[in-house]
């Protein structure tokens, strides 16, 4: 069992929200039964009371879909309480701490846990300056927009998130103007005109605020795309990976608004909200990771050095950058968006290089893998009768043809004919099958596999995989001209 927020987050990270259970909530830790209900205006306040008060309190870790029990008047982590991940937006979570904190807590990170039947949400919130104080509009838990003249100071204390009572504010206040000096009207007024020449309609945001060593870099983005219809910014800007984002608003009250977009790289991208929320929501279906994390974020179509617009009426985007790899979302003539991955060759060695026969030591292995990262994976299944073609078909597959041209070349016509199950696993998620050709000693001179593994809760990819391997070069030799011996020998590999 974890013992303190490192460890936590590790086991988070890891897929194991169950090894939890048992802690008691604290200064580090909090959980929740259930998913804030972001519709309602209190659920949003008190998601940005927990955590602006773990900002204030050294960081902290918020998990969503673990109840608890009370014991010795403690709260204690009891069980799962499986969270769906449609009833979770994740983005809109991210969108709302940055909204509604001040400044907007850095490094946050807002992810899944767990797999079917253990799925939790977490909000991560790194330790932050110590000299910073992070503050929310004062709660009023009606429908609307926050008020901007008021302010209030969530601090954790032990396993409860409290107000900071307004005589601490008072003096907090006092202290700073015993170290700097009360303003000077003079001074009021010119803060007053900055502020109007700078602010949007959004209570003062200015497009790059919140990233201050990219805000020139997505000032001149802005100017360049201005003219496509891009307005004031809607919310604070925001680091994903080594991109800067931000929300913006429509010139035109009634048109959808953008998201301002610059990668490393490439050039600056404006892309319509309704795209925008299609990226996310097709990322979303990775289990345990960040949408954008997955699907990436959009790529200049070739030979395209200037900015860009990826207009509401787009019918597709190129995506990049995220452990998918690259990627086309397409939405269909029923407004439904599908990512598909962009076929590429690579001789990079990937997580399944290690997998399967790769213990093994033959003379030569010739191995060709395919990774096809797939969305609602937890709906895949090799039933009986698939299983049943795979196998009638293996015998006139490439593979065995590949096996065939080998021996053709030794002089022989050897053909793939018998295949036999593993040694690697068969099951509802995976399938593995053999066949071995046997030298006149009766030993393997040359053998053939195919793999098939569907995702699991940490790999949303499906992988093939397909090896020839020679085995015996002495044996692989002496087919040229042989013809007393067998063809072919299925060897069980189960």
């Amino acid at each position: 069992m974890p013992t303190d927020l490192k460890n936590a987050l590790a086991a988070l990270d890891a897929q194991e929200p169950l090894s939890l259970l048992g802690l008691r909530e604290t200064q580090w830790l909090d959980a929740k039964g259930g998913p804030y209900q972001l519709a309602n205006p209190r659920s949003v306040e008190e998601l940005a009371k927990d955590v602006a008060g773990f900002a204030n309190g050294g960081g902290g870790l918020i998990v969503i879909g673990i109840a608890t029990r009370l014991e010795h008047d403690e709260e204690v982590l009891d069980h799962i309480v499986e969270v769906d991940p449609a009833a979770v937006n994740l983005d809109q979570i991210r969108k709302l701490i940055r909204q509604w904190i001040t400044p907007a807590p850095r490094g946050v990170r807002v992810g899944w846990s767990g797999g079917d039947g253990e799925r939790v949400a977490f909000i991560d919130i790194p330790a932050q300056a110590v000299d910073t104080l992070f503050v929310v509009p004062a709660p009023v838990g009606k429908p609307g927009s926050s008020r901007t003249d008021t302010v209030a100071v969530p601090m954790r204390d032990g396993d409860s998130t409290r107000w900071l009572p307004r005589t601490e504010i008072q003096q907090l206040l006092s202290a700073g103007v015993r170290a700097s000096g009360m303003p000077t009207a003079q001074a009021l007024t010119e803060l007053v005109r900055q502020a109007v020449s700078e602010a949007g309609p959004d209570g003062g945001l200015r497009v790059g605020q919140g990233l201050p060593d990219r805000e020139r870099e997505m000032r001149a983005a802005y100017g360049q795309l201005a003219g496509e219809g891009l307005g004031q910014p809607a919310g604070e800007a925001w680091a994903q990976g080594a991109a800067a984002l931000q929300d913006l608003h429509h010139e035109r009250d009634c048109e959808p608004g953008w998201v301002l977009c610059l990668v490393a790289g490439c050039p600056p991208v404006a892309i319509a909200a309704p795209v925008w929320q299609a990226i996310v929501e097709a990322g979303r279906h990775a289990p345990g990771q960040d949408p954008l994390a997955a699907i990436g974020l959009p790529r200049p179509p070739e030979d395209t050095d200037t900015p860009w617009v990826i207009a509401a009426g787009s019918r597709s985007v190129d995506v990049d950058g995220g452990s998918w790899g690259a990627g086309r979302l397409t939405c269909s003539g029923r407004g439904v968006w599908r990512w598909q991955p962009l076929s590429r060759f690579s001789v990079n060695q990937g997580r399944s290089a290690e997998n399967w026969t790769a213990g093994q030591t033959p003379a030569l292995r010739l191995r060709a893998v395919v990774n096809l990262p797939w969305a609602e994976a937890s709906r895949l299944k090799i039933s009986k009768p698939r299983r049943t073609l795979l196998e009638q078909q293996l015998p006139y597959s490439a593979v065995a043809g590949a096996v065939t041209m080998l021996s053709r070349r030794r002089g022989a016509e050897l053909l793939a004919a018998r295949w036999e199950r593993g040694p690697f696993g068969n099951s509802a998620r995976s399938v593995g099958y053999s066949c071995t050709i046997a030298g006149p000693d009766g030993g393997p001179a040359l053998k053939a596999s195919v793999i098939l593994a569907l995702p699991t809760t940490m790999e949303s990819t499906v992988v093939a995989c397909s090896d020839v391997l020679v085995e015996n070069p002495q044996a692989w030799a002496a087919p040229a001209g042989t013809r007393g011996w067998a063809s072919t020998r299925s060897r069980p590999c189960c």
